[in-house]
């Protein structure tokens, strides 16, 4: 049977190969991006979220089976808050009464392998207490503090998002509608939002100390949607809450054992 997907993100890098990847499969699919999609809004802010919502109940006629997100940004400015946690929160949030709805409602969303770097905690819980306007300002005082602050925006929205996604899958307007919530963890993709980092030799040297990847070295976003796919899909019934990192093995080398030791 047919399934309704809804796609952020949709007009480049994961989100586009997603939105490809479904239409094969000949699955139903609305793309949503600030651009060259079937719905065209901006997610870094609440109206353009509640717009986004409401657009998508009136294209499907209030019936969806699943949503992806993908939608967010790497650079390390305010913006990028409002984009990569509450642009996907928020969002579906609004969408939760019509996809539970559903027969087997399915959501995952584009986490990083970035969740594991260094962060700012006050920016990461700011975020998790639902508080935008403290986050943004937390936010800005990093990019105020210099480029090594800074710097420290995206993995702290990353590391949220999958404290969200862990808090949120076994509450019961989740597990209790029979929703799996998940994220994935992607090492480095090629896609748009890094090609500036990863285009000479000396940069890629440079990352690939941060993020190594031995299992065959950087990602095309096809791989990642496979996997967003497959969570999404009527065959996972039972893996909720995790952040499942597809990153060619950056984890295990940069965490080793310690993933277990509660200590650390």
């Amino acid at each position: 049977m047919t399934r309704l997907y809804v796609v952020t993100g949709a007009a480049s890098g994961i989100g586009q190969a997603t939105c490809q990847l479904l239409k094969e499969r000949g699955e139903e699919v609305i793309g949503v991006d600030i651009h060259s999609s079937e719905i065209n809004v901006d997610l870094s802010n609440e109206g353009g979220r509640k717009d986004g919502v409401a657009e998508v109940i009136l294209k499907s006629d209030g019936k969806i089976d699943a949503v992806i997100a993908c939608a967010g940004l790497a650079n390390p400015i305010a913006k990028t808050v409002s984009v990569n946690f509450f642009g996907v929160t928020q969002f579906l949030e609004g969408l939760l009464p019509t996809l539970s709805k559903s027969s087997a409602p399915r959501v995952s969303l584009t986490s990083s392998m970035a969740s594991l770097m260094p962060n700012s905690p006050e920016l990461v819980e700011a975020m998790l207490k639902g508080d935008e306007q403290s986050a943004l300002a937390i936010a800005q005082g990093l990019v105020d503090a210099g480029d090594q602050k800074a710097a420290l925006i995206y993995g702290s929205t990353k590391r949220a998002l999958s404290r969200w996604v862990r808090r949120e899958s076994i509450k019961e307007q989740w597990s209790g509608a029979g929703i799996p919530l998940n994220a994935v963890g992607p090492g480095i993709v090629r896609t748009p939002m890094v090609a500036d980092m990863i285009d000479t030799a000396e940069s890629r040297a440079a990352i690939d100390v941060s993020v190594p990847m031995p299992l065959n070295y950087y990602l095309k976003p096809l791989q990642v949607a496979y996997l967003l796919v497959w969570l999404t899909s009527t065959e996972n019934t039972h893996t909720t809450g995790q952040t499942i990192y597809i990153d060619g093995g950056s984890d295990a080398v940069l965490r080793g054992d310690n993933v277990w030791d509660l200590a650390k």
